[in-house]
């Protein structure tokens, strides 16, 4: 008896003095505009602070600022939530490949990306295909401010999908009758809404997963198949000549959308190197969580927390257990 209580008391030693060090790990996790990246940033976040006992700060920024503190090393921010690929390939290109300060996850979730109508829109005017929003009738639908060129939103700023769907918007042709507007998502999601409430035209940018597959009744428009000879994409973080030099009249491939840390986080905080080399997600996650913060207007931390206490046999999958 005095043995075992020797050993009980040995593993409490051991265990009070683990629990210190083990919550000293830390991470500051980048958060993009877009929802499915905040979504994802505040999974991670849950995991960490509900699993592995840790510190996390959550900090806004566009992609080059994420992947410009990730290659830094300097845990200013130590992880991208939501990667998409070829989209911010001139990224892991310069920061993955070449430098060799950032881990790319081996784990993606498929993504899929073109332009959208609401159906009762698309249904009313014959609307099937991009090209069709170069039709001067449909143009003039979309024409909410009256300078001659319906509106299409073609992302947030900061986006390398905006920068490639600008390039489409002339190559496509339908600069004569189409305006490219950049804003914040919000923008797209409540003029939407509008649009649909009032019989209005309207096309934007959409991808899945999104919530937008939950909130309205949207559809995708057909594109030429995906060419890669038709498709020469610079990046302006490439070249400031971008748009002249680049060249994009075919639909997008699938992307595999993946999370990416930085090097130095495996010697400053390696459990939590580990699990995000662990982690893993399905579109159709994604598009849930999504629709929960943007749909219902719940709080990303809310929603994420819910997911963690829900699906405790994926997050033991993650730490290892």
């Amino acid at each position: 008896m005095n043995n075992k209580l020797k050993s009980l008391g040995f593993a409490a030693a051991v265990s009070a003095f683990a629990l210190p060090a083990f919550a000293a790990e830390e991470v500051k996790i980048g958060v993009p505009s877009w929802t499915g990246a905040q979504a994802i940033a505040h999974l991670l976040g849950a995991v960490v602070e509900m699993r592995i006992g840790g510190e996390v700060e959550f900090v806004p920024g566009n992609n080059a600022t994420i992947f410009q503190a990730m290659d830094q090393g300097k845990g200013d921010i130590d992880v991208h939530p939501d990667v998409w690929l070829p989209n911010q390939e001139s990224f892991t290109k310069k920061y993955v490949d070449e430098a060799g300060t950032v881990t790319l996850s081996s784990n993606p979730y498929e993504g899929n990306q073109g332009f959208c109508v609401s159906q009762d829109f698309g249904e009313a005017n014959s609307i099937t295909d991009i090209a069709d929003l170069g039709r001067p009738d449909v143009a003039a639908l979309m024409d909410s401010d009256g300078n001659g060129k319906g509106e299409m939103w073609i992302g947030a700023p900061g986006w390398a999908s905006a920068n490639v769907n600008e390039v489409k918007t002339r190559d496509y042709g339908l600069l004569d009758f189409i305006e490219p507007v950049r804003a914040e998502e919000s923008v797209k999601t409540a003029r939407i809404k509008d649009s649909i409430a009032k019989g209005e035209g309207y096309a934007f940018y959409c991808y899945k997963p999104h919530a937008v597959w939950y909130m309205f009744d949207v559809q995708m428009l057909s594109e030429p198949i995906f060419d890669p000879a038709k498709y020469t994409m610079v990046q302006p973080s490439d070249d400031p000549d971008w748009y002249e030099k680049s060249s994009v009249s075919t639909k997008d491939a699938l992307k595999n959308v993946q999370i990416a840390w930085s090097n130095s986080l495996v010697d400053r905080s390696p459990a939590i190197a580990e699990f995000f080399a662990n982690f893993a997600l399905t579109s159709d996650d994604v598009s849930g969580f999504a629709y929960e913060i943007s749909g219902k207007g719940r709080d990303p931390a809310e929603v994420a927390r819910e997911w963690v206490e829900n699906n405790p046999d994926r997050v033991d999958a993650w730490l290892g257990l």
